[in-house]
């Protein structure tokens, strides 16, 4: 796998995935600006993976900064990468974290230049961090999975979206390791067709069996009985359990509770948001009409065509076997058991 995103003398490197499976080109970031632009393009994309972003971004916005403005440019900065894409609680989480070790370094009088190093490596913990937790989620939600089963999962969850080899995509590449995975089905994911593009040349490149399906077909295998269980990532995990994911993940979770299939969810605690009690008033980005009324390049419906374009919905905590973090698998009732894992 190529790196997805790095620090390069004062710059960000990352993968441009709008171009995948097509080619492999990087972006370099050399303004602020520069990055807000790649996440809000979806250039740069996946919870975990933003926030690394963010807090690469906060460096980026003081790196050239003298002694008299890296206080202004940071906040300048923060304010910026924080428009940039509102569900992924990740992000705010990152950008907390740096903030956080920002106000103590100015309040500990360290200098400009240190200050500098020192917030460097706060962006590089939390990248180090995030492929540690994806290795943890990987390891337990493999215990999970029988022998011989067949997975469906939904949009990209591997390592194009985070610091490691991923969260539910992870889960599913540790079990195939283990001997426990036959088969993968890939919704290809609308609009913009994440598990096409993504999912599925991250499968391809680990030779893991896979099927590329579109979503609307997922009920069908369910019915069939070719489905063992479902998993899926999360942008949002409020206190009850609700969650915010990519469109189309509500439909597959009711399809798998009709048909009897476990549901999981995969992520890490920074995904967590236990200030949502419940998924009602979870933050839920729209995205440019032009997602939907193309298709790649080539346009499907007439110009003016009135498009709703949600980038997630929400999917009610009742309809989830599990959720796989880090520190270990979760059950309902997930009000008791998300406050006791998060501490």
């Amino acid at each position: 796998m190529q790196k997805v995103i790095a620090w390069r003398n004062g710059t960000i490197k990352l993968l441009d995935q709008r171009w995948l499976p097509q080619r492999t080109e990087y972006l370099v970031c050399q303004k602020v600006e520069d990055l807000a632009a790649a996440i809000e393009g979806l250039a740069v994309r996946g919870a975990p993976l933003i926030g690394i972003a963010g807090a690469y971004g906060l460096v980026l916005g003081i790196w050239r900064s003298g002694a008299g403005n890296i206080s202004a440019d940071f906040r300048k900065s923060y304010l910026r990468i924080q428009r940039t894409r509102p569900t992924a609680v990740n992000l705010f989480w990152a950008l907390g974290r740096m903030e956080a070790r920002f106000n103590s370094l100015i309040k500990s009088g360290v200098k400009a230049e240190a200050l500098k190093k020192k917030m460097l490596q706060a962006a590089l913990d939390i990248h180090h961090d995030d492929a540690a937790t994806c290795g943890l989620i990987g390891r337990h939600g493999a215990e999970l999975i029988k022998k011989n089963s067949t997975i469906i999962t939904h949009c990209n969850t591997g390592a194009l979206a985070t610091g490691g080899i991923g969260t539910a995509l992870g889960i599913i590449s540790t079990a195939y390791n283990m001997g426990r995975v036959r088969s993968v089905y890939v919704d290809e994911t609308r609009p913009l067709l994440q598990g096409a593009r993504l999912t599925a040349w991250e499968l391809a490149r680990q030779k893991i069996p896979a099927v590329l399906i579109c979503d609307n077909m997922a009920a069908s295998l369910m019915a069939a009985g070719k489905i063992d269980c479902a998993i899926v990532g999360a942008d949002r995990i409020c206190a009850n359990g609700d969650f915010a994911n990519k469109i189309g993940t509500y439909s597959l979770a009711i399809n798998a509770r009709y048909h009897g299939v476990p549901f999981y969810v995969a992520a890490p605690l920074s995904t967590f948001d236990r200030s949502l009690k419940d998924g009602s008033r979870m933050p839920i980005e729209q995205r440019n009409p032009d997602e939907v009324r193309r298709f790649g390049q080539c346009r499907a419906a007439p110009g003016k065509m009135a498009v709703f374009n949600p980038s997630f919905d929400v999917t009610p905590g009742k309809l989830v076997s599990a959720i796989i973090t880090e520190k270990g698998v979760i059950r309902a009732p997930f009000g008791r058991s998300i406050k006791a894992i998060s501490g």
